[in-house]
């Protein structure tokens, strides 16, 4: 599960395990280390703090690194764009709602339909179902058949029977996934929500334990999905996420396929499906 205490902590010392001296310049010494990766003296060093500081900070008991020592932190090790703007994000970490608004503006909804036969769904911080488009409803194969309350992409991804035979590159998808949902937890890893579904995945799936350990931060918002569907078969989908403001996190995931192609002629066959069934 996360820990709930200290999550820059977390973070800092992941990092610091996933680089060896070699990554960063710095010689590897004789003999075997005692823990894997940098020791704490020398990201302390490569960052120009001291030892005591950087320790302080590892063990929670100084969480307000000042923008300058968090930018060297970051360089030290070697973290990337959006692992940095996480660094930044649990630093400054803002009071997350007691309590996650599910509702979806009308707006969005119209959005959603004007968006068909073109998949689309929107989501919740830690990626709940909050609304979609028919094609969008029956591109995740077999979740109807979850209740509402249960219906997550990334619960979905690791724990629906379905899912590894739908995605073609589960296995470079799921790290994604997981990444993602790191990414927000600077601003959201407090709430019921998170918690549930994070200790829910840690304890049904070893897959995703691991994976959350790695403390990997993507927030990715656009690329291409393989998937092998059940109903229209293979198809290449492009998409694009879009965080709608004025909301608690809340994205639109919109997929897309050039017109005349078999792509697009595959998703209008999923709208069709779903609209006869309805």
């Amino acid at each position: 599960m996360t820990d709930r205490g200290n999550e820059l902590g977390t973070f800092l010392r992941a990092h610091r395990a996933a680089l060896r001296p070699d990554d960063v310049d710095l010689p590897g010494g004789t003999g075997m280390r005692r823990t894997p990766g940098l020791r704490r003296e020398e990201v302390a060093t490569l960052a120009g703090v001291s030892v005591d500081y950087y320790t302080r900070l590892e063990r929670g008991r100084e969480r307000q690194p000042s923008p300058s020592v968090v930018d060297a932190l970051a360089g030290a090790l070697r973290l990337r764009r959006d692992e940095h703007r996480h660094l930044r994000d649990l630093v400054s970490r803002r009071p997350a709602p007691a309590e996650l608004s599910h509702r979806v503006r009308p707006g969005v909804h119209r959005l959603l339909e004007a968006l068909r036969p073109n998949p689309a769904y929107v989501v919740g911080p830690t990626n709940d179902l909050l609304a979609a488009n028919p094609s969008g409803l029956h591109l995740l194969a077999g979740i109807e058949a979850w209740p509402v309350q249960r219906r997550n992409i990334v619960r979905y991804v690791f724990l629906h029977p379905a899912a590894r035979r739908l995605y073609v590159d589960w296995d470079q998808l799921a790290p994604g996934v997981v990444a993602h949902l790191r990414a927000v937890a600077g601003e959201f890893a407090h709430t019921p929500e998170f918690v549930h579904l994070v200790g829910e995945l840690t304890l049904n799936s070893a897959e995703f334990a691991g994976l959350w350990q790695r403390y990997e931060v993507d927030a990715h918002t656009n690329g291409d999905k393989r998937f092998h569907h059940p109903t229209v078969g293979r198809l290449t989908l492009g998409y694009e996420a879009m965080r709608l403001d004025g909301t608690d996190g809340q994205r639109l995931i919109a997929y897309h396929a050039a017109p005349g192609t078999p792509d697009h002629a595959a998703a209008e066959l999923l709208d069709a499906d779903v609209t006869r069934a309805a």
